[in-house]
């Protein structure tokens, strides 16, 4: 599932309804007391969780919004209505960002609510003004404006397990291979482009686009890939057996994550060795080794050619899971 994980939009809460001045029409005046209601509140920007990892699609193409305003106060103290909120579903996971002031919301639960733009005041009807000095006051004011701007989101991807390596160590083909997911494999040197999802006996899955040395200071697809591993539980490292030095492999991605801070470099970590089925089982056995021996982690093996390593690795990811 190709993912929609940055949209900008302009938002703006409701206008506050006027005040108005009214009299209280009486058989015996034609004019009585004021009698003019207040304005009713604008409405608010909200953002909400939703569990649909999709949600920022659809502001690709539909970028303004506005909530209601409040409408105008009316005769015999009756306040006017309020406008009602405008209401933006996002992702959990994502962070909104107003770009004028660079305040930021995150959204981390499903129907967490958080309010963006407050809906202005309503003005006050002339009812408000009567005083013992001022009997029929011809005042009133008007509502408040709304306040709006423009917002970033920006989804930060939630997922019980990220694979994460140099392009072309066989991530897409193993999310495919575990959750029967669509994720396209670029040639090299490209890699995914986005991040792809998979549901994996319940778990999720993210295919994090591949790295390149320098990505934690920008270059190509860096940034965005290490903001999706960012909110990952456990990482599955590939490392492709076709590598003739596995160990330097590895630690040219490790050095990106350790370099972008933000916590990734104390996440769980998992090696993978990945096309197993490229080398001798004699290799296979001596790679594995030097990488659980030179990094002190747990180190599998796989392959999406091979059904019984895939079967194996399958069984061993899903204990893993199962005990965080």
């Amino acid at each position: 599932m190709a993912l929609v994980d940055e949209a900008k939009i302009y938002a703006e809460s409701g206008k506050g309804g006027n005040g108005v001045i009214r009299w209280l029409r009486t058989k015996e005046t034609a004019r009585g007391g004021p009698s003019g209601g207040d304005g009713g509140k604008g409405g608010d920007v909200v953002l909400v969780g939703v569990r649909d990892i999709a949600a920022l699609a659809q502001y690709r193409y539909e970028k303004k919004f506005h909530a209601e305003d409040g409408g105008a106060g009316k005769n015999e103290l009756k306040h006017g209505g309020n406008g009602e909120d405008m209401v933006l579903s996002v992702p959990v996971g994502t962070v909104a960002r107003a770009i004028d002031t660079g305040d930021e919301y995150e959204i981390t639960d499903e129907g967490e609510r958080v309010v963006l733009f407050r809906g202005g005041r309503g003005g006050l009807g002339n009812a408000r003004f009567k005083s013992s000095t001022n009997q029929n006051p011809f005042q009133q004011t008007d509502g408040k404006k709304g306040k709006g701007g423009d917002i970033e989101l920006t989804l930060k991807i939630i997922a019980d397990a990220g694979l994460i390596g140099l392009p072309n160590a066989g991530k897409s083909s193993l999310l495919n291979a575990l959750t029967r997911s669509k994720s396209k494999v670029g040639a090299y040197p490209f890699t995914t482009l986005e991040p792809y999802l998979g549901d994996f006996h319940g778990y999720i899955l993210a295919d994090i686009p591949g790295i390149i040395e320098g990505a934690s200071s920008g270059r190509g697809l860096g940034i965005k890939f290490l903001k999706h591993v960012e909110r990952t539980g456990v990482l599955l490292h590939l490392v492709s057996a076709s590598q003739d030095d596995p160990l330097a492999a590895y630690e040219e991605v490790r050095r990106e994550v350790e370099s972008f801070e933000r916590g990734l470099a104390r996440k769980k970590e998992i090696i993978v060795l990945s096309k197993i089925d490229l080398i001798s089982r004699e290799e296979c056995e001596t790679k594995i080794q030097l990488l659980a021996r030179e990094t002190g982690r747990e180190a599998l093996r796989v392959s999406v050619e091979d059904p019984a390593a895939l079967a194996s690795f399958t069984r061993e990811l899903s204990r893993i899971l199962a005990k965080r």
